[in-house]
């Protein structure tokens, strides 16, 4: 496995910029190791249920924790992210979300092996396909 660390600046937008990284670095099938920071705005998707989709948006938090699948065929990323009162958010990470001084996140590119988006009827959502580089 190699690695990517980098530290993304304030007032950029935080999915946007690991998207860009990604087709920057041609990542196939990474994974989020790591990653610290801020964020002035969010925007998170919470759970859907019975087909109602909903957002909050949280301001001036500290990023807790941020994982989930990294691919120039998309991402699925999860953030945890608590406010100045120490009141925790958290979801599906969404555009939107403009980070506060500083991000450092850390991704893993797996080896031989490819992330794939394709709908999937049962979900209604672009799901995960695993495959294998040759």
């Amino acid at each position: 496995m190699r690695t990517i660390a980098i530290r993304l600046l304030n007032g950029q937008y935080l999915l946007s910029k690991i998207q860009h990284i990604s087709t920057q670095h041609n990542i196939k099938a990474g994974v989020i190791l790591s990653a610290v920071g801020g964020l002035q705005k969010s925007k998170i998707r919470v759970p859907v249920l019975d087909g109602e989709v909903k957002y909050i948006t949280p301001l001036n938090t500290e990023i807790d924790s941020l994982h989930g699948t990294v691919s120039t065929n998309g991402c699925h990323l999860h953030i945890t992210v608590s406010d100045l009162n120490g009141k925790v958010y958290g979801g599906h990470i969404k555009q939107g979300c403009l980070i506060r001084t500083t991000c450092e996140p850390v991704i893993g590119i797996l080896d031989d092996t490819t992330f794939n988006r394709e709908p999937d009827e049962r979900t209604g959502f672009d799901e995960l396909v695993v495959g294998t580089s040759a």
